[in-house]
């Protein structure tokens, strides 16, 4: 199963999910056809990391066939909990710890080995390691510039947990992710962000290329007037030269004699 990507993201989707979910609804939310998410939900059965429950029809029709995923450990959740509570009630001194519990974590982490050199780095570290925690990433294409990327986490393992402890929750995991890009050499280059249920089922990584990194923008090229000229209508109505504004008198002179 390990080396099956569309497994490994159907498995993250079903244990973030409060309740089972079908192939269809798991079709719709991973993109793949209902067919394939069927092979693949079969494959998780067999191996025992997921497990079937009979769900009432939609309308007229035979019962659906909702799946769960089996929990990895005996009362992870409530540990979790527990952990949480211990941080004392103070919002920012339990998100501070949290951070400074995630970089703790990504210190000992045999995490991603990928040195970061650029904003492209940057995704691909955290691609990976939110892959291999079990957070179904997924690109934003449609929100990249040169300067700022964003990576969709569509699934965590936490995410009940999560909607009453984010800033103990999603603090570790900032910290975590903190740690590991700059374990890879993004310090003082990548500034990163997690922004908690932007959707109710979904998170966003942000990373930014910090200022003094980013490419200097073109000088302007300056623009040179041209000297404007005014046409002058001798009394006798006959031409005479041209006055340049702000002329040097001499090159006036010889202009008014070439007329």
């Amino acid at each position: 199963m390990s080396d099956s990507w569309p497994r490994r993201r159907l498995l993250a989707i079903l244990r973030g999910a409060s309740e089972p979910l079908d192939a269809q609804e798991l079709a719709r939310i991973t993109g793949q056809h209902v067919t394939t998410v069927r092979f693949h939900l079969d494959v998780l059965t067999r191996e025992s990391l997921v497990r079937q429950f009979q769900q009432p029809p939609r309308g007229r029709g035979r019962p659906r066939i909702g799946y769960s995923a089996v929990q990895r450990s005996v009362g992870y959740q409530e540990l979790a909990q527990v952990l949480a509570d211990q941080l004392g009630p103070d919002p920012r001194r339990r998100s501070e710890a949290a951070i400074a519990a995630g970089r703790a974590w990504g210190a000992k982490l045999d995490a991603v080995d990928h040195p970061v050199e650029s904003l492209e780095d940057a995704k691909d570290v955290v691609m990976t390691l939110t892959s291999e925690l079990g957070f179904a990433p997924e690109r934003d294409p449609a929100s990249e510039t040169p300067e700022q990327a964003m990576v969709r986490l569509t699934a965590c393992p936490l995410r009940e947990l999560a909607r009453t402890h984010s800033e103990v929750v999603c603090g570790v995991h900032l910290g975590l992710i903190k740690e590991v890009l700059e374990r890879n050499g993004a310090r003082g280059e990548i500034n990163v962000r997690l922004h908690p249920f932007v959707e109710p089922e979904l998170c966003v990584v942000r990373l930014e290329l910090l200022a003094a990194h980013r490419e200097p923008e073109p000088a302007p090229v300056p623009v040179v007037a041209e000297p404007a000229v005014e046409p002058m209508i001798a009394p006798s109505g006959g031409r005479v030269a041209p006055q340049l504004r702000n002329a040097d008198p001499n090159i006036a002179k010889q202009s008014a004699q070439q007329w």
